[in-house]
């Protein structure tokens, strides 16, 4: 690799780690919107269990004199997996918040109606959503004043909005809220819970009008766990050749039962943990074939070392980092640096690993080609800026404005990575097919040509399954079970790893290193190798006479290397140059 990039292109990674550190934020939400003109907006997806509180706070929402009748407001949703939203689906093009929450039937779901002239927030929930536990804001929560207190002593708190009630009941007043338990059940909870509202604060300067709100809600049992979903939505931003200009702040927490983790998210810390270990372990036990091996080694093989360990760091720096955030919700800066940098690193030695492998480098050339050298120059640093918007998207906030943009550039260039590594593949396949049609080393080119396929299979699986397998799996299992596609991916990796390691080993009869005569013996006996074309790579080849003679070299023993076309025109080149200046 040139050194004319390798400089820049650090450099460049450096400053995009100390910019991802600084904005990068965690389970306690800090969303500043500015200048936006969405429809809605995704404020947060959360997996709550039995016990799990949030706590959400819309603040400096600013309002133009004179638009007061216009209609904003939050909606909360609650799913059992991370499908796609069944009711933006069907309101692509109109406000949900304009409809009766009666009339919503696609799952449960509570409207937050802001009232700018009243100075309210309407609350209103639908038939499906049996049970609620809502508070003026979270010192209210029996979960968050005491710990020791049992509920039904924590439910005579006046911040409870509603009251338990089968056969009849009440609405509380705004300033006098119902003492009891914090729950509706049965038919009329969708009537209580649409005659709630939350006190909207008001502060105004010369040129805006700034309102804010909160409130919390407490998953108390376990018919009201699931994967809850909070929507901003601006109603005027819906009409034709009409922008609203939104400008507010919104603080969101979110835990379980002192765990700042999703609910699909809590068994990653150990995950990452034992993979970890798991590459490790594995990474020695290479440093120790290495070491005792009495065959050719190579410098693609210490490289496969060095990206075993990159992994086991990456894995080890992320499980702190995930344990951080489970037990404070946030980062510590110092661990998630570490984890930012060997998650580039790792990415960037995969893909040349891969390349290097099948190029066939050291293995039967030792000079890359031309074209092998463009083809690093375009992926590696397409690779690094796949792994900085997968940063990106990890660590910012779903409600940013550039997160749908860094998703759909990293599901670009991830893809056009995925196809750039199996151009290599293809042309050392191609190469072998020309070559065992040419020379009359058949039985070794077949040999080489066998283990490019199985590599070419290898490498395809494994970007299909960590591409689309995963995310099918995790949009379609329940909340609770959405580390699955982590472990999945990772075991995926790992065996990966492995099945390459095992196929370009260091060995003295590997079919890229030698093929000595009694085998050329064995393999074709009449002088004839018989190549099936099963794939339309190999189409075209159906069998090949070998009439030339061993040579003497290839009897005894001894090992025989191909030379590749432009391998052969680089080392001339590179002579008559060294000539040039003697």
């Amino acid at each position: 690799m040139s050194r004319r990039w390798t400089g820049p292109l650090r450099s460049a990674a450096a400053l995009i780690v100390a910019l991802l550190v600084s904005a990068a934020v965690a389970r306690r939400h800090h969303l500043e919107v500015r200048d936006d003109f969405r429809r809605y907006i995704l404020l947060s997806t959360f997996g709550f269990y039995a016990g799990g509180v949030l706590d959400v706070r819309v603040s400096h929402f600013r309002v133009d004199p004179g638009t007061e009748e216009n209609m904003f407001g939050l909606s909360l949703d609650k799913t059992m997996s991370d499908s796609m939203n069944p009711y933006l689906d069907s309101h692509q093009d109109k406000c949900i918040l304009t409809e009766p929450v009666a009339v919503q039937s696609n799952g449960p779901i509570v409207f937050f109606k802001m009232d700018l002239k009243q100075n309210v927030v309407h609350v209103s929930c639908s038939k499906d959503w049996q049970n609620i536990h809502l508070y003026k804001d979270r010192s209210g929560v029996p979960a968050l004043r005491s710990k020791r207190q049992s509920f039904a002593e924590a439910s005579d708190s006046k911040m409870v909005y509603m009251q338990r009630r089968r056969r009849s009941y009440h609405v509380p007043e705004s300033d006098d809220f119902a003492p009891g338990a914090a729950a509706i059940d049965g038919g009329s909870a969708a009537t209580v819970c649409s005659k709630l509202t939350l006190p909207l604060e008001v502060k105004a300067d010369d040129m805006f009008k700034y309102y804010s709100f909160n409130f919390a809600i407490y998953v108390a049992t376990k018919q009201e766990e699931g994967l809850y979903n909070l929507y901003f939505h601006s109603c005027p931003n819906y009409a034709p050749n009409s922008l609203y200009e939104l400008n507010f702040n919104v603080d969101i927490e979110e835990k379980n039962s002192g765990n700042y983790l999703s609910a699909g998210e809590m068994p990653l810390p150990a995950l990452y943990f034992m993979m970890s270990v798991l590459f490790f372990l594995s990474g020695l036990f290479w440093v120790f074939i290495l070491r005792k091996s009495k065959h050719p080694l190579f410098k693609i093989h210490y490289l496969m070392g060095v990206l075993v360990f990159l992994k086991s760091l990456s894995l080890m720096f992320h499980a702190i980092n995930f344990h951080f955030i489970e037990v404070q919700g946030e980062h510590v800066e110092a661990w998630a640096i570490l984890y930012y940098i060997t998650h580039l690193l790792k990415g960037a030695v995969l893909i040349i690993t891969i390349v290097l492998i099948g190029t066939g480098w050291t293995f039967i050339k030792h000079i890359l080609a031309d074209k092998d050298k463009k083809l690093f120059m375009i992926v590696i640093p397409l690779q690094v800026l796949a792994n900085v918007a997968e940063i990106i998207i990890a660590e910012s906030d779903e409600g940013d404005k550039e997160y749908g943009t860094w998703r759909n550039i990293f599901m670009l260039v991830d893809l056009l990575c995925c196809g750039a590594i199996l151009f290599p593949v293809v042309w050392s396949i191609r190469h072998l097919q020309e070559a065992a049609g040419t020379d009359g080393k058949a039985a070794i080119n077949l040999r080489k040509l066998k283990l490019f396929r199985q590599f070419y299979i290898m490498i395809v699986c494994y970007i299909y399954f960590t591409r689309i397998i995963v995310i099918l799996l995790k949009i379609t299992v329940a909340f609770q079970y959405a580390w699955l596609d982590e472990m999945f991916k990772e075991m995926a990796t790992y065996v990966f790893f492995v099945l390459t390691g095992y196929k370009f080993r260091p060995v003295s009869q590997h079919p890229y290193f030698s093929l000595h005569g009694e085998d050329l013996d064995d393999d074709d006996d009449d002088g004839e190798v018989e190549i099936l074309s099963q794939s339309g790579l190999s189409e075209g080849i159906s069998k090949i006479t070998n009439r030339s003679q061993p040579s003497a070299n290839a009897a005894s023993g001894t090992t025989m290397v191909e030379s590749h076309e432009e391998e052969r025109e680089n080392l001339i080149s590179k002579r008559e140059s060294s000539h040039e200046y003697d």
